[in-house]
């Protein structure tokens, strides 16, 4: 799936490691990322944790996908920034699960994330 994943992959977000319900996901922020404020858009590192959750849920096999999610920023980012997010399943029950994706910068947390997800017919 993230072979395929050209909006992620455009932005230079990489696989660092994979599992059934989790994954971990890497991306550094770029001058493009950052806003008139001199930090990372947040649209940005809620695209990596997207993405890191998109890896989890999708890691059983059949295709899933956000039904949806929300985002805590705990801290900026900044140019030059490596961000680190890794999801990992809570539940998953029928079609329906729930994953939590933390985005870390070395070993501060930067972003808490959770995700629902709906696995398709």
């Amino acid at each position: 799936m993230l072979a395929d994943d050209l909006a992620s992959g455009s932005l230079g977000i990489e696989l660092l490691d994979s599992g059934p319900g989790r994954a971990t996901l890497r991306m550094s922020i770029t001058e493009t990322m950052v806003n008139g404020h001199a930090i990372g858009h947040g649209g940005y590192v809620f695209l990596l944790a997207d993405t890191a959750f998109a890896c989890a849920c999708n890691s059983h096999g059949p295709v899933t996908v956000a039904a949806g999610a929300d985002i805590t920023f705990i801290a900026p980012v900044r140019l030059g920034d490596d961000l680190v997010a890794t999801a990992e399943e809570r539940t998953r029950y029928g079609r329906s699960g729930i994953y939590d994706v933390t985005v870390r910068r070395d070993d501060e947390v930067v972003a808490e994330f959770r995700g629902r997800s709906r696995t398709l017919k």
